[in-house]
């Protein structure tokens, strides 16, 4: 019976191990995205929690070092705290993602279309290897980025699509629209 008692606390020590690294490593992933983003009084109340947790399991393994399996808890939620904060990110999809497209549609009205969908689009014509084409600038929240893709693919599959992020946004008519809530998804 006694050593029922004590598999059992070991067992529910593992989890909770784990389950407080997650949340841990899931605030911690959240915070730097915050910090990236620059929006720093929220990412300092998220640190101010992550640091609670943090030093919450980090006590927990520390005093029972002699017990491997909650260093390997300790490890295996880490890695899944990774996971599941990079999961979270993904919701919030914070921020701006400018898309540059590349196609050789040249006498389509492509940006027109995707205009007509609420997107700021810039345009200007190009020079290729295989000759003329035409160059899109488009600027969109990142929770709209993947059906950005798929519109760009669904008019033009062999679309040249290069991303990255924008660290500093002024000006422009699109700005607004977006900021009020106005972009025709």
């Amino acid at each position: 019976m006694e050593g029922n008692v004590v598999l059992q606390n070991s067992i529910m020590m593992v989890i909770i191990i784990l389950v407080i690294n997650i949340v841990y490593v899931s605030f911690f992933t959240i915070r730097m995205i915050l910090t990236l983003k620059g929006q720093r009084y929220l990412a300092a109340f998220i640190s101010t929690i992550e640091v609670v947790i943090y030093v919450i399991g980090l006590g927990l393994v520390l005093d029972n070092l002699n017990q491997i399996q909650n260093l390997v808890a300790y490890a295996v939620g880490y890695g899944i705290g990774v996971i599941v904060g990079m999961k979270i990110e993904e919701k919030l999809a914070l921020g701006y993602i400018t898309v540059n497209v590349i196609t050789d549609q040249v006498n389509r009205d492509l940006p027109k279309l995707i205009r007509e969908k609420g997107y700021g689009v810039t345009t200007w014509a190009a020079q290729g290897l295989e000759g003329e084409r035409q160059s899109m600038q488009i600027l969109t929240p990142r929770k709209y980025e993947l059906k950005l893709y798929h519109t760009i693919k669904e008019l033009d599959p062999r679309a040249f699509i290069i991303a990255y992020e924008p660290k500093t946004i002024h000006g422009g008519f699109w700005v607004k629209a977006v900021k009020k809530g106005k972009l025709n998804q």
